[in-house]
């Protein structure tokens, strides 16, 4: 199930995908819990980053606690993505991954993300110049192609391996799609004969049935989970036992999942402060939430919550009388 990029093991192939605005510190901790193969970090725009650490006093970032860690970076521009790629190494990165596949109009509009997929030659150019900034392993996240009159994932794959990119991510949609209808899983099949380095398959993966079924269809070498974890941070667990064993293993019980979203929103209070942290918080309890039953209610309450100690108490309250009435029924 696992296999190794340079001389880092990937234990599994399910992955975490990088998602800005989620896939902070106190997350990927929660998901790391349940186990994954790899966690990835939020996207970093690399000249911005670049140009905070020269200009103040900021503290250096220590990835040494959440090692092996895959940081991705973002940026159109060859010497910047090498610069902020030694950067976070320095800080402890074990794989530097680099955005092709971001689709919204703020980062397309700087010509990074999936707008590097128009131009194979600066796409060369950038890969060539961060594969030899680093001595660790530098892998790629990008989609389909452009538009569906231009489906150059296979040429980009076949570009980045000879980039010396180590293992290739397809989200199997076009940038023009954004996140609309469904993800190809079949045409990544395309990009994983072009190339001999591990392609993994990313898209609407939001079951362990989808992922074996993505896997098939693509054949790709392993999954990266992105919104499927929203709110269910042991999916990743459930997807490697289900493609190990064929069982389908049961959500946590209610007690674990109150204890794991209050220590959840602990960590984002702790990571953010108090007032960042509560605002930061609301989007991760309605994905919570969401998959919880009788739950709108409470939600509407706690939304506009500003005290944590309140929704800390809420929420208590939420679980406690649900516990409490299933033990009754049994």
């Amino acid at each position: 199930m696992g296999f190794l990029l340079g001389t880092v093991k990937i234990e599994d192939s399910v992955l975490l995908a990088p998602v800005t605005g989620v896939t902070d510190l106190p997350f990927r901790r929660v998901v790391r819990r349940y186990g994954a193969g790899m966690v990835f970090s939020e996207m970093i725009a690399s000249r911005p980053m670049i140009e905070e650490y020269r200009h103040t006093a900021k503290a250096r970032v220590d990835y040494s606690e959440e090692f092996p860690l895959a940081v991705q970076l973002a940026g159109c521009e060859p010497d910047m993505m090498a610069e902020a790629a030694r950067m976070n190494v320095d800080f402890g990165a074990a794989i530097i991954d680099m955005n092709f596949g971001c689709p919204v109009k703020r980062v397309v509009h700087k010509f990074a993300g999936s707008a590097l997929m128009k131009d194979e030659l600066l796409s060369a150019q950038i890969m060539e110049a961060t594969v030899k900034a680093v001595n660790v392993p530098v892998t790629i996240k990008m989609r389909l192609g452009w538009d569906e009159t231009n489906i150059n994932a296979p040429r980009m794959a076949k570009i980045a391996e000879e980039s010396g990119i180590k293992m290739i991510t397809i989200h199997g949609r076009t940038r023009s799609q954004m996140f609309n209808g469904g993800a190809d899983w079949e045409a990544v099949r395309a990009v994983k004969d072009s190339v001999k380095v591990p392609v993994i398959v990313n898209g609407d993966i939001r079951t362990p049935l989808d992922a074996k079924q993505a896997l098939a269809l693509s054949g790709a070498d392993g999954v990266m989970i992105a919104r499927g974890a929203y709110g269910k941070p042991w999916l990743l667990r459930q997807i490697m036992d289900f493609l190990r064993t064929g069982a389908l293993t049961p959500s946590p019980e209610m007690s674990e999942i109150k204890a794991l979203i209050l220590e959840h929103y602990e960590a984002m209070l702790h990571c953010y402060g108090e007032h960042q942290g509560v605002a930061i918080a609301r989007k991760h309890l309605c994905w919570y939430l969401g998959h919880l039953p009788d739950s709108e209610a409470v939600y509407t309450e706690i939304k506009t919550m500003q005290n944590p100690d309140a929704v800390k108490e809420k929420l208590s309250a939420y679980f406690d009388g649900f516990i409490h009435t299933c033990r009754a029924a049994a």
